[in-house]
């Protein structure tokens, strides 16, 4: 049976099942193909809005059936274009299922739908005075987070998304729901299926609930910037930093590019050298203890221009300017088009693989940006690009590649955060080798048919959606 007609037999049920919580209209559709980067837009055939866990099994049950292609979308904020239904089918928009569904105070755990998006949560956090710490660039959805195994910029602190969560509801690609993890917090009991599905990016199930570890609100928190006569000093800097012991909350690298952006976008009054943006938490005397002593690290590699950022309203603005990173780097022309991509490598060779990236764009003549959660050796390169430049284009292919070479010449990985999805299926067997057909394997048990998020994370050979037949 054609795809065309899988979708049209499919429709009318989900539309019985749904009601006006399927559409169909162009300008929905449009929508939910469109993304941060330099994908095109891939409209799906329909737009779903389940309210529950039971509406998403039957989609699924029902698409399943029908051998019809479901993509989860969260707030879109992927940046590598997970969220696409790059094969039609139907784009299952979780944003009616965002409630805060029980918090355990005593327990710093909640229990949260997906999505709800990271700055709500903490909205409705406040007045418990807990948090949750895991704080990526975008306001994204829980659900995107656990689905691309995002961090950010506490992640040095505080850790991942794969950290950060103690259980899952999640729904399989034939409609069973399946609970993983609890509550407690540990356990030795059978596969750990919880951080199999952390990461997955929607291509074994679909996340319907998840149970979040909290943190309590520090007692003091201050957050600084200070400058450095190069990137090397900077990262040396962290490196020794981090070596020494130092809980730093937050520890952020930006290049001197990074920073130019920062100014055109933010309107920022930075001097345009390479910088580091700095945030201590805990009693008010061990604040100043780590930010004494940063300071005398810090002095070693020539740093400057210290400023404090003490008031809350201070530490917004810093942050909510950092958080524009993607966009202060599309300042610089290119008619607002990123090509972002990031590496993570071990600390100790940090250093090399940020200045490696510097030489290679200035070697492939591209303008780009660096910046990244260097506490735990994760940057990222936003190469600002005319999409309809080809020559362009295929300069940031050859800088992706070489980034990605270093990455893993260096121990690393060929992404820190921002995932596989579309844009590094093709680094898939380098990094992983032999264990490739295992997670092929995985994918084929948890998906016979191939509906869930198909084309992604998996590089190209992996088996087309079943016909059904």
């Amino acid at each position: 049976m054609g795809e065309m007609r899988r979708i049209e037999t499919a429709l009318p049920e989900l539309q019985a099942l749904l009601g006006e919580r399927l559409v169909t209209s162009e300008a929905d559709r449009a929508l939910h193909g469109q993304n941060e980067t330099y994908y095109p837009v891939t409209p799906p055939d329909a737009v779903a809005y389940p309210e529950n866990t039971e509406e998403v099994s039957a989609i699924l049950r029902l698409c399943n059936r029908h051998a019809v292609p479901v993509t989860a979308y969260g707030a879109a904020s992927s940046l590598e274009g997970q969220h696409l239904a790059i094969q039609g089918g139907i784009s299952l928009d979780m944003s009616r299922m965002g409630a805060v569904l029980a918090v355990n105070a005593e327990d710093l755990n909640a229990v949260v739908q997906p999505g709800i998006t990271r700055k709500r949560l903490n909205e409705e956090l406040r007045a418990t005075g807990l948090f949750f710490p895991v704080d990526p660039g975008a306001d994204a959805s829980i659900g995107g987070m656990a689905a691309t195994r995002a961090s950010g910029t506490t992640a040095v602190r505080y850790g991942t998304m794969r950290e950060n969560i103690l259980a899952l509801e999640a729904v399989m690609a034939d409609g069973t729901v399946i609970r993983t993890g609890s509550r407690a917090r540990k356990s030795s009991t059978g596969y750990d299926l919880t951080h199999l599905l952390v990461g997955s990016e929607g291509t074994l199930g679909i996340i319907t609930e998840l149970t979040l570890r909290l943190q309590g609100i520090p007692e003091a928190i201050s957050a600084a910037t200070c400058r450095f006569p190069s990137v090397e000093d900077a990262v040396n800097c962290v490196i020794l930093t981090i070596q020494s012991g130092l809980p730093m909350a937050r520890i952020e690298l930006l290049d001197e590019m990074m920073v130019r952006g920062f100014n055109r976008y933010s309107q920022a009054d930075l001097p345009e050298e390479p910088h580091l943006f700095l945030e201590f938490h805990g009693s008010p005397a061990a604040v100043a203890e780590q930010r004494d002593a940063f300071g005398e690290i810090a002095t070693e590699f020539g740093a400057d221009g210290w400023k404090t950022a003490d008031t809350t309203e201070e530490r917004n603005a810093l942050w909510e300017m950092r958080h524009k990173a993607h966009y202060a780097s599309a300042a610089f022309g290119k008619g607002g088009h990123i090509w972002p991509t990031d590496v993570c490598v071990p600390i100790s060779h940090l250093a090399e693989a940020v200045l490696q990236a510097q030489r290679d764009a200035k070697r492939l003549g591209l303008t780009a940006t660096i910046v990244g959660h260097v506490g735990d050796g994760n940057f990222h390169a936003g190469l600002s690009v005319d999409p309809g430049d080809a020559d362009e284009m295929a300069r940031a292919e050859e800088f992706t590649q070489a980034l990605a070479e270093t990455a893993l010449r260096l121990g690393g990985t060929v992404s820190g955060e921002h995932g596989i999805g579309l844009g590094k299926q093709k680094y898939m067997t380098a990094e992983h080798g032999a264990a490739l057909a295992y997670m092929r394997a995985i994918k084929a048990g948890f998906d016979p048919n191939n509906i869930l998020n198909p084309g992604k994370l998996l590089p190209p050979g992996n088996r087309e959606i079943s016909d059904g037949s």
